[in-house]
């Protein structure tokens, strides 16, 4: 029988965990950044059900809405709901809100490091306007005046 060196601190399933703990750390920080440039408190990121409760406040939701976020087979579309509505809340567009959804880690950093500004709650902002800026949504080629 051979002897075969014990896998130390080099082996692969090591350098993976470190590498996962290094990505949540950089996101959980992010997610602070994010919370407190919206103005809420930033250990809320921390908190599992309570961080649910702020974002719909900073979203501009009802909090019983956190409810939604986490009930089993209908949480996925009001979590992508309330992602569009972070972007939207810090200016950004769509195409941001697929990157939130897709490479979290990578567009929460983003939000959160980068130099995104807090718009205000854009609930009623996105719920109001069409997709042409329109707010009349039966005349959406209608100058505005």
């Amino acid at each position: 029988m051979e002897n075969y060196p014990s896998p130390g601190l080099g082996s692969i399933p090591t350098v993976a965990i470190v590498i996962y703990l290094a990505i949540f750390i950089l996101t959980a920080a992010a997610a602070w950044k994010v919370f407190v440039k919206a103005g809420k408190p930033g250990w809320a990121v921390l908190i599992p059900i309570y961080n649910y409760i702020v974002l719909c406040e900073i979203v501009g939701k009802p909090i019983w809405w956190f409810l939604l976020m986490i009930c089993p087979c209908i949480n996925f579309i009001f979590v992508i709901w309330v992602a569009n509505l972070v972007s939207k809340s810090f200016g950004k567009s769509e195409g941001f809100t697929v990157g939130l959804i897709l490479l979290h880690p990578i567009f929460i950093m983003i939000l959160g490091f980068g130099d995104a500004v807090y718009l205000g709650p854009s609930a009623k902002e996105a719920n109001m306007n069409n997709r042409f800026g329109s707010g009349d949504y039966q005349k959406p080629f209608d100058p505005q005046a």
